[in-house]
């Protein structure tokens, strides 16, 4: 327990929700769905660097703004949890650092469960019934008008469960 009554699952769900509310708030604001995610975290939580947030802008939109790859929000989630629990360089020769391995299968399995899919293009058909060309100006004007704040609340809800996880 803290000073003021709360247990640490207490405080680490306050934390979650106030990175919820950051991730969201962010993702309508300037986008870039990883980076959202990871300044989030960075601000509730620690353990991100500004260098990790830099890194990882060219993942948004499935990489590249391609939408074949990963979601980006989950790519960020993935990127947070390696901040907290990865292998660190000095280490690659001990050992495969299976815990964080396991964190990251949870949180693809949990994204899986509750989005269908887990690149770019499952989450904008399942967000607005098709997919787009985000390299094209009025495709990605109609996208962004199609999926409303589905893009920002995904991003919120990786964050979400990215805190309650360190």
């Amino acid at each position: 327990m803290s000073g003021d009554g709360m247990s640490v699952d207490d405080v680490r769900a306050v934390l979650a929700e106030e990175a919820y509310q950051r991730a969201l708030d962010y993702e309508v604001e300037f986008g870039c769905c990883p980076q959202c995610v990871l300044a989030s975290v960075q601000e509730v939580a620690g353990y991100v660097t500004d260098e990790t947030i830099k890194a990882s802008h060219g993942l948004s939109g499935g990489g590249g703004l391609q939408g074949e790859g990963l979601c980006g929000a989950l790519t960020g989630g993935l990127l947070a949890l390696g901040a907290k629990g990865g292998r660190e360089r000095n280490k690659l020769d001990q050992g495969r650092g299976i815990g964080n391995f396991e964190d990251a299968r949870a949180l693809v399995e949990r994204f899986r469960e509750t989005y269908g899919g887990l690149t770019c293009k499952d989450l904008q058909t399942r967000f607005t019934g098709r997919t787009y060309d985000f390299w094209n100006t009025e495709e990605y004007k109609a996208f962004n008008d199609a999926r409303g704040l589905k893009c920002a609340e995904a991003t919120a809800i990786v964050t979400k469960w990215v805190v309650e996880k360190l």
